[in-house]
């Protein structure tokens, strides 16, 4: 991990099109601004860690479809 030290209205540069900004310092919270292009996804962690869970589940489900589907195939092909 890089950790580094920043003042209000100062950046710091990830690749060359993502810049993170420090807006403010408020007690223990920091404002950040992210500049980015429109094709780049951004979310807080927690909200991104709870669409993940919801993709793996979702996944999961699919799967199990996919197991039903299978079992009505190999029925038709029985009978």
């Amino acid at each position: 991990m890089l950790v580094l030290s920043r003042k209000t209205d100062e950046s710091i540069m990830i690749g060359g099109n993502i810049e993170i900004v420090v807006l403010g310092v408020e007690g223990e919270t920091v404002k950040l601004g992210i500049r980015a292009p429109k094709d780049v996804e951004i979310f807080r962690k927690e909200l991104y860690m709870n669409i993940q869970a919801s993709n793996r589940e979702a996944a999961s489900s699919l799967l199990a479809i996919n197991d039903v589907v299978q079992l009505l195939k190999q029925n038709r092909s029985d009978k």
